[in-house]
């Protein structure tokens, strides 16, 4: 499979550097030129039509999100671009930062004039220290060339970038969580409605939060078109994604395809080069953990528009949001996990619960509660003290969770569980007996 970059067409070139003279050189900021010619609301209308949806794990239009935002309030408006990526497996926008920071700068501003923002931020994972620090270098080199800060381009249209570093938490991922870290606060998710970003965001004030990715894709759709770009892909499905394969593959890495026009059978076996020798593909996680676990070997059927069905395995789902979610899981974040027939799936899932018991904000009882029973459970599992029951013990605290939550963190501490207990009921059904191992004595109880 032939790869189609737009995002990272430059990443990779031999000399190609994250300066802002090697971007110039290759027509950076060309757009944004060109960008702040025309009305705002055609640039708005622009992303509408492309189709483009957002590249951080929901899948939301984003021309929709910006169609959104209140701008009767007299309120200004903000805009976050959302840089935590926080979600176990994915790397995408690490590399974009650290590659090719101008190409986000440049989206950023163009996506600021088209919604009158004056003030945009960028919200980085606290583990990026080094990508915090390009950031800031790429930021200042673009205010030196008048692409940012004041009387941009000599238009009379302002606008300052600021790079906030976040704390390292999960949970800054949630939009309203971010917000509130930004604020200043702890980052505990807000409830919606009353607060939506597009009304009482950032300050209480209007605030467009995009993906990296999402905001990247904005300076080519302005560049060919929002009908040209929403040609690329499949229907609903627009534009190119990003995958960040990684696991049991022989080629782990970083692949830009057309959104539905690779399945992931080719994704994994033709672009990643199959799984280890001697070894086969047990399970993928094809979104981030928090996406639901598909396991090779099962099928589903699925309906076609003009009503008939058609009946995929798991090697010819077509990688886009639609399809993988009417299998049951999410495209997500991209983030594409491998596991072949060594993993266990008790010892993968114990992993798992530990991260999100972890991160979990605690605000909410369901998933503080739960995240944390789910990791005692397979802790105590993988410690040698497994228990027939455990199976179902688990899959019934996981179905208290989901819906149950202020943010959809409930969801994703839950589905890992939900659905690796329902595809591989042998690995925990056997656990008890094939993985028991004598508790020294006086050990304390694992609860």
């Amino acid at each position: 499979m032939q790869q189609r970059r737009i995002i990272f067409k430059h990443i990779d070139e031999p000399g190609y550097t994250n300066d802002l003279a090697c971007y110039q050189r290759n027509g950076g900021y060309d757009v944004l030129r060109k960008a702040v010619a025309r009305p705002p609301a055609e640039l708005i209308d622009e992303v509408k039509k492309s189709g483009v949806r957002g590249r951080g794990g929901a899948g939301f239009p984003a021309g929709v999100k910006w169609n959104l935002v209140d701008r009767k309030s007299g309120k200004p408006i903000y805009l976050v671009v959302n840089a935590d990526e926080s979600e176990p497996g994915t790397f995408k926008d690490r590399y974009i930062i650290h590659q090719d920071p101008h190409q986000l700068i440049e989206g950023t501003m163009i996506t600021c004039f088209a919604n009158n923002v004056k003030q945009a931020y960028i919200y980085i994972r606290g583990e990026m220290p080094e990508g915090a620090r390009i950031l800031e270098r790429a930021i200042a080199e673009a205010r030196a060339a008048n692409l940012v800060g004041p009387n941009i381009l000599g238009t009379g249209y302002s606008c300052e970038i600021y790079v906030h570093r976040g704390a390292g938490a999960y949970i800054c991922g949630e939009e309203t969580g971010l917000i509130e870290s930004l604020e200043g606060k702890r980052a505990n998710p807000r409830i919606k409605p009353p607060y939506f970003p597009a009304v009482l965001g950032l300050y209480q004030c209007p605030t467009i939060v995009n993906n990296v990715e999402t905001i990247c894709h904005v300076k080519h759709i302005i560049d060919m078109g929002g009908e040209a770009f929403a040609k690329i892909g499949t229907p609903n499905n627009t534009g190119t994604r990003i995958y960040c394969v990684s696991g049991h593959v022989q080629r782990p890495g970083y692949y830009e395809f057309e959104c539905g026009k690779i399945t992931l059978g080719q994704l994994l076996n033709d672009v990643c080069g199959g799984p280890r020798p001697g070894r086969a593909f047990k399970a993928v996680i094809p979104g981030g953990s928090s996406s639901k676990i598909l396991r090779f070997g099962e099928t589903f059927t699925l309906k076609n528009k003009d009503g008939s069905t058609r009946t995929l395995a798991v090697e010819d789902i077509p990688m886009d949001f639609d399809t993988l979610a009417a299998c049951g899981t999410m495209g997500g974040s991209g983030g594409v996990i491998v596991m072949d027939d060594t993993v266990n799936m008790v010892e993968a899932l114990a992993n798992i619960n530990a991260f999100y018991a972890h991160e979990s904000c605690g605000q909410c009882t369901p998933c503080r509660e739960g995240s944390l029973w789910m990791k005692r459970i397979t802790a105590r599992m993988v410690h040698g003290a497994a228990r027939a029951e455990d199976a179902a013990l688990l899959k019934n605290v996981a179905d208290q969770i989901p819906g149950r939550t202020i943010c959809a963190m409930g969801e994703a501490c839950a589905w890992p569980t939900q659905s690796y207990v329902e595809k591989f009921p042998e690995d925990f059904g056997n656990y008890y007996e094939t993985k028991k191992t004598p508790r020294p004595a006086g050990a304390p109880q694992l609860v």
